[in-house]
C-alpha cells in the first residue's frame, strides 16, 4: 500500500503537494510579512484564488470533503496552474475519493500472449520488449534485453526499467539522459498511485525504491504526475556499440490494457542500424549461453536424484 502516514485522502495529499510548489509571486500575490512556515501558497491564499471558502478547502485537503463539484475542481486547477496531465489526474482523484471502497486490488497478469512473443521475434534486430504498467519487463527479444546493458545480470522477475535507472550501476553510463527519464518514470508511477494506491505490483516496487533510492524518495515527494510519452528519440552510450541515437514507439496491446509494447528503431543502412544488428547478435548469444547453463544445472540435479534413488534402501 502507498504510504498513508500523512493522513487524509490521496486527493488531499495531491492538493497539498501542488500548493507547496507555487509561490505567491507566481499567481500575482504579494507575500505577507512574517515567516512562512511552509513553502508555497497558504490555504487561505489558494482558496481565495479559487473562489471557495477557506473552511471548504481545508476540509478538501484533510479528506473530510470528498465530492467537490466540477466547477470547484476546474477553479482549483486554474489556481494551481496545472498542466493538462495534472488536471486529468486531479479529476481522477476526485472520482476515486467519491467512490466507496471496492474489492481488494489485484496485480495485473504478468503473462504475455504467445502471439505477442512472436511479434517480438519478428521485429529483430530492432530491440523490442513488453512492459507492465509499473515498467516490469515481461518479455523481450535479444536486442531488447541487451540494449539496457547489465539488466540481464538480474533474474527475469527483477527486471524493471525504473529499478534499472535508479539502482543499476551501469545506468548512468548507458543512458546520458537518465535524469530526465527518471523524473518521467516517477511521475508516471505517481499518477498510478493516485488512482490505484493499493495495487500489489506498485506497492512492492515503491517499498523497495523508497528505501534504497533517496533520489526516488525526493522525486516522489514532489508529487509530479505525467502520462508516459509514447514516441520520441533516446541516446544510449552502450559498452558494446558506443553512442547510438534511436527512435522509439510505445503501443498499447489490445486485450492486455496494462501492458505496452516498446520498439526501438534506426534507419536501415545507418551506423545505428548496424549497431542494432550487433546488439541483437550479442543478445542472442547471451540467451543461448544462459539456456545452456540452465540445461547443465538441470542435468546435474537429475543425476543427483538418480544417484540418490539408486543408493536408497529398497
Amino acid at each position: 500500500m502507498v504510504d498513508e502516514r500523512q493522513g487524509g485522502t490521496e486527493l488531499g495529499r495531491y492538493l497539498r503537494a501542488r500548493r507547496a510548489q507555487i509561490g505567491p509571486e507566481e499567481v500575482g500575490l504579494v507575500a505577507g510579512p512574517g515567516l512562512r512556515r511552509t513553502p508555497g501558497l497558504r490555504r487561505e491564499e489558494l482558496s481565495a484564488l479559487a473562489g471557495i471558502s477557506i473552511d471548504y478547502y481545508t476540509r478538501l485537503e484533510r479528506g473530510r470533503e470528498r465530492r467537490p463539484s466540477p466547477a470547484v475542481v476546474d477553479a482549483l486547477a486554474r489556481a494551481l496552474k496545472l498542466v493538462p496531465d495534472e488536471v486529468a489526474h486531479l479529476r481522477e482523484l476526485v472520482e476515486r475519493a467519491a467512490r466507496s471502497a471496492g474489492t481488494p486490488a489485484r496485480a495485473p497478469s504478468r503473462s504475455v500472449r504467445p502471439g505477442v512473443k512472436l511479434i517480438l521475434e519478428s521485429l529483430r534486430p530492432n530491440p523490442a520488449y513488453v512492459v507492465s504498467r509499473v515498467d516490469d519487463v515481461l518479455a523481450a527479444n535479444p536486442g531488447g534485453t541487451r540494449l539496457f546493458a547489465g539488466i540481464d545480470d538480474w533474474p527475469a522477475k527483477q527486471r524493471n526499467l525504473v529499478r534499472y535507472l535508479l539502482l543499476h550501476p551501469m545506468a548512468r553510463e548507458v543512458m546520458p539522459e537518465r535524469d530526465r527519464f527518471i523524473s518521467g518514470c516517477v511521475a508516471g508511477l505517481r499518477a498510478l498511485a493516485g488512482t490505484d494506491p493499493d495495487a500489489p505490483d506498485l506497492a512492492r516496487l515503491l517499498g523497495e525504491l523508497l528505501v534504497k533510492s533517496p533520489e526516488f524518495a525526493r522525486l516522489w515527494e514532489r508529487y509530479d504526475v505525467r502520462r508516459k510519452v509514447s514516441n520520441g528519440r533516446k541516446v544510449f552510450r552502450h559498452p558494446d556499440v558506443g553512442e547510438i541515437h534511436l527512435g522509439y514507439q510505445m503501443m498499447s496491446l489490445d486485450g492486455a490494457p496494462d501492458q505496452k509494447l516498446v520498439v526501438y528503431f534506426a534507419e536501415p543502412g545507418s551506423p545505428e542500424h548496424d549497431a542494432l544488428v550487433l546488439l541483437d547478435m550479442l543478445g542472442a548469444a547471451r540467451e543461448a549461453e544462459v539456456a545452456a547453463e540452465d540445461c547443465a544445472e538441470a542435468e546435474q540435479v537429475d543425476d543427483v536424484d538418480q544417484v540418490g534413488r539408486r543408493d536408497s534402501p529398497a
